[in-house]
């Protein structure tokens, strides 16, 4: 499969894409240009909100509005006055990280994970909040941690840590937001990059976009194999999201992050928001309950 440009742009760190299904748009954020855009398929506007600081991760709020994980804390974002209210900062005391991707869960459990801002190993941490705003920490030492996906019959959650290039699964009770039994779903080959953001669809299988890589990789997690790909123009790809009326279109975030000069020159749609026909509807995004 191959991919379009749904949006000519030049994100420095594309990333954090999900589909609106209320509103029927896509977010997605340009995360070192602190920009939250708003994508609209139908007449192609792709609208941005600049924000006082980087942002890891967006999701919709049932309540209204959205939640995104800013560099001092979780916030509640008011889309119509552009306002914040934060309600959690789990890492206020370590200057040395920042919040990566984050989704919610079937229950409208907000998780959310954290890196080293420089990349370093072990720093990270997965975070698990509430709809009564109570935070707590699901996992530690991690180096990146990044995409998260829920299976159809909501028993097993997926988590990605880049750079052990590995997908893991858990049993995941709904009911309670536990987790138990990690182990390896998929290992990423090192020449299919390093995995980054994913997202998963109504058969079960993991789409994950893979950084340097140049492609969306679609995985069976039962099998732990490589199924199908999506290729791309460009080889930092982070995120993927299902949309569109039949969930069917693949949104794809890519970034320009590090590239020389000449990469640059050899990619010049690096940082452009991509589409693909997926020919396989993905699961819809979920709200944070709080």
């Amino acid at each position: 499969m191959k991919a379009e440009i749904a949006v000519k742009a030049t994100a420095i760190l594309g990333e954090g894409s999900l589909w609106d299904l209320k509103n029927h748009h896509l977010y997605w954020l340009d995360i070192v240009g602190r920009v939250l855009y708003t994508y609209d398929p139908v007449n192609g506007r792709n609208l941005g909100i600049d924000l006082p600081r980087m942002a890891g991760a967006v999701v919709p709020r049932k309540a209204g509005g959205l939640v995104l994980a800013l560099e001092d804390g979780i916030q509640l974002f008011n889309t119509e006055t552009r306002t914040f209210k934060k309600i959690a900062d789990p890492e206020e005391d370590r200057p040395e990280t920042r919040y990566n991707d984050g989704k919610c869960d079937p229950a409208g459990r907000f998780w959310i994970g954290t890196m080293g801002r420089n990349g370093d190993a072990g720093l990270g941490s997965l975070y698990r909040l509430d709809a009564e705003g109570r935070i707590e920490r699901a996992l530690s030492g991690v180096d990146i941690s990044n995409g998260i996906a829920w299976s159809p019959d909501k028993r097993t959650m997926y988590w990605t840590d880049t750079l052990k290039g590995e997908i893991y699964a858990f049993d995941y009770d709904d009911a309670a937001g536990t987790l138990a039994n990690q182990r390896r779903a998929v290992s990423v080959d090192p020449d299919d990059g390093l995995p980054d953001g994913m997202t998963i669809d109504a058969e079960g299988t993991l789409w994950t976009a893979c950084w340097d890589g140049g492609k969306v990789v679609r995985f069976d997690p039962a099998k732990g194999t490589k199924e199908d790909e999506v290729r791309l123009p460009v080889q930092r790809v982070t995120s993927c999201a299902f949309g569109g009326s039949d969930l069917k279109h693949l949104y794809i975030t890519t970034a320009r992050m590090g590239l020389s000069e000449n990469e640059i020159r050899d990619q010049p749609d690096a940082g452009s928001l991509f589409v693909c026909d997926a020919g396989v509807p993905g699961l819809p995004a979920n709200e944070y309950a709080g």
